[in-house]
């Protein structure tokens, strides 16, 4: 499977995200004969090699000459001194009508959309009432769809993106001056790893939050793959300590087996009764864990206790963590991240002697590895029949064996 990895090291936006993919190898002809299908007129678009201290990168300029705006589509300058008037639905309908391929004009809609939601938002209006100012700009529809555009001719099937410095300080847009990160931008990145980079500038503006959280997957590290392609966007300024850079890694991972990292979140306990145990157990399940387990163990002043350990997605961390403080008589926990790898699981049904019954099979690299019939389904055919669940499963393999 084809994967890109944002490495959002100076932050994200998306002139930088345009520049990236033309860096790793994106035609900019191509680009451009794709973005005239939208019909947006006035603007021109342009690619040049910069350095950002001292390392090469590909800027994208989309020049708007003032006065020219054929549009009929007022836009927003870069001193923020007209107001455009676009609202989501006059977007939407421009990138609905335009012949485009179907999957980058999805994208395209899902990111405005969520621009459109967060705007509404913060300023406590609708989605209907949010007239875009910064993220409307001929720029934001340019590179918005431009990186649909990307994605989908560079044939990546998934994305992920590293931790998100925001920088600090203040910036000044068409409501005056607000603090960095943007409340724009701080409601997009909700649920995501951010990274502190002392930097006084606006690292990462709402349209590369935007199109990274609505496509992507924030992941701590980057994820196992054989990169093939690099790419380095610039934007605007030149920063002479942080690189203002944005890399992309292109490149193809084995989809066979599912490499991720997990949490597994531990307690000792040695003053519960089983009851509450069990209960615990449940409560775990519930907010995410996806494996709890038990071991039976030594305490001090030679107490049995029991450990009570829960895998965990990084998602599902804190609902985790409550319920070990909230159901538990725990006084603390300790956590640690691993790396997992699985099996690519796949149900099939099955006509077995004994019934229908859902076959699981995992494989790796495509080669089956291992196969095992659904529980449930063999214990309702031992409880229906009135034999042994041994003899359900043996019945069952032995079938399956001479498929």
């Amino acid at each position: 499977m084809k994967i890109a990895y944002f490495d959002c090291f100076s932050g994200i936006s998306g002139d930088m995200t345009l520049g990236a993919f033309v860096d790793a190898g994106l035609d900019a002809n191509l680009l451009k004969d794709q973005l005239a299908q939208l019909h947006l007129h006035g603007y021109k678009l342009s690619t040049e090699k910069v350095k950002r201290a001292g390392i090469s990168g590909t800027k994208v300029h989309v020049v708007i000459p003032s006065g020219h705006d054929h549009t009929h589509m007022p836009h927003d300058s870069h001193h923020h001194h007209h107001h455009s008037h676009l609202k989501f639905s006059d977007i939407q309908f421009m990138i609905e009508k335009s012949p485009l391929h179907d999957e980058i004009k999805n994208y395209s809609i899902k990111i405005f959309k969520r621009l459109a939601t967060v705007e509404a938002k913060v300023h406590n209006t609708t989605i209907e009432k949010v007239h875009f100012h910064e993220v409307g700009a001929i720029d934001s529809i340019v590179d918005i769809v431009g990186s649909a555009i990307a994605i989908k001719h560079m044939g990546i099937e998934k994305i992920y993106f590293s931790p998100v410095p925001t920088g600090c300080g203040y910036t000044i847009c068409e409501h005056g001056t607000f603090p960095v990160p943007t409340p724009a931008t701080a409601e997009l990145l909700k649920n995501h790893l951010l990274k502190s980079v002392p930097v006084e500038k606006e690292l990462t503006t709402p349209t590369g939050a935007a199109i990274i959280t609505t496509l992507g997957e924030g992941l701590r590290t980057n994820p196992e793959m054989k990169i093939l392609q690099i790419g380095y966007g610039a934007g605007t300024h030149d920063n002479p300590n942080i690189p203002n850079l944005l890399r992309i890694f292109i490149g193809e991972t084995t989809p066979s087996t599912e490499s991720d990292e997990v949490w597994i979140v531990e307690t000792n306990i040695d003053n519960m009764p089983g009851e509450m145990l069990g209960y615990a157990m449940d409560k775990l399940f519930q907010a995410g864990a996806v494996d709890v387990y038990f071991t039976s163990i030594q305490m001090k002043k030679e107490r049995p206790g029991t450990m009570i350990s829960a895998i965990v997605p990084e998602l599902n961390l804190l609902p985790v963590e409550s319920v070990f403080f909230n159901q538990t008589t725990t006084f603390g926990i300790r956590k640690h991240k691993v790396a997992r790898k699985t099996l690519t699981r796949e149900f099939k049904e099955f006509d077995s002697p004994l019934g229908k019954i859902q076959m699981k099979i995992g494989t790796l690299n495509g080669d089956i590895k291992s196969i095992s019939p659904e529980y449930e389904d063999c214990k309702k055919i031992a409880e229906e029949k009135g034999i042994p669940l041994k003899q359900v499963y043996n019945t069952i393999s032995q079938a399956f064996g001479k498929l």
